[in-house]
């Protein structure tokens, strides 16, 4: 057997400052790797931010100008995926030598969408996945992805794939990352609820797969703007290996076995022997859901 070190960042972005959370995620990529870090897993929206608190102004049949000013900010804030800021952050992992994976806002046309992106330590952007369903009022933010950008990546030393927030109360979702073989299950989110830790060792325990979750700690003026964090990290038998951390900004670490992996497959494997595809199956569409095509 062999251990990988992995880590998860609990940290706050700098909403509406691009440049400052850039800065911010390289020297946290940095102090991970120093820790022996070969994986490090951001939080939901680190770049980007993520506006909790604002309403951007809409009511049932009306948006307010002050509103679309706010969005306009929102919008330029966010990050074209390739782009320039993408060339930072795989420079960081190359860097470091490191596995990134990163919450950014993603911009697209005149649409954002709540993304997560994956770098190798070569510094390429191996993967992307776009939150497929936002939640309540971010769907007035952020558009919905689709089913071609649900990668499940091999590192070397495991299979990473990610969910976002309360995507990961999506039971077909988590169907399809067990199927293609996740080993190391990513969950970026801003969730700090109590209710979020159970979750996460459901998840390891249903998926028999390590579970690494990144919360973003934020202080704000009104308690109902704060995030307190609540990152973890979990073993395939939902035994928690480090965290939950709450009341301030830290890079969790654990070291991790993915052949333990097979220990937990032994009596569960919900995408094996404890399937009934006779009974059960699931179809998932994996081409883009393009709105407009051209052909010659």
């Amino acid at each position: 057997m062999s251990t990988t070190s992995v880590a998860v960042v609990q940290a706050g972005s700098i909403l509406l400052d691009t440049e400052a959370s850039l800065g911010k995620a390289e020297r946290l990529i940095g102090e991970a790797a120093a820790n022996g870090a070969r994986l490090t897993v951001f939080p939901e929206a680190f770049i980007g931010g993520y506006p909790k608190g604002a309403d951007f102004g809409v009511r049932i049949g009306s948006r307010s100008q002050e509103g679309r000013a706010l969005f306009r900010r929102y919008f330029e804030s966010a990050v074209e995926v390739p782009g320039r800021a993408t060339a930072r952050l795989g420079a960081a992992a190359r860097e470091h030598g490191s596995w990134v994976v990163i919450g950014v806002i993603e911009r697209a046309a005149g649409t954002l969408y709540c993304t997560v992106l994956f770098f190798s330590p070569g510094g390429a952007l191996a993967g992307r996945h776009r939150k497929l369903v936002p939640t309540a009022m971010e769907r007035v933010i952020w558009g919905c992805g689709d089913g071609s950008t649900l990668p499940v990546i091999d590192t070397g030393f495991g299979r990473i794939g990610a969910a976002v927030c309360w995507e990961n109360y999506m039971p077909l979702l988590r169907a399809a990352l067990y199927a293609k073989g996740i080993e190391l299950y990513c969950a970026p989110t801003v969730d700090d609820r109590d209710t979020w830790v159970p979750t996460m060792r459901h998840i390891a325990l249903e998926g028999r797969c390590y579970v690494l979750s990144a919360c973003q700690f934020v202080t704000a003026a009104s308690p109902s703007e704060s995030i307190r964090g609540g990152s973890l990290i979990v073993g395939p038998l939902g035994e928690v290996l480090a965290g939950p951390h709450y009341g301030g900004e830290r890079i969790l670490t654990a070291d991790i076995d993915t052949s333990r992996i097979a220990e937990g497959k032994f009596d569960l494997d919900v995408s094996g022997h404890y399937a009934r595809p006779d009974v059960f199956r699931l179809e998932v569409n994996e081409s883009p859901a393009l709105p407009v095509t051209f052909t010659e």
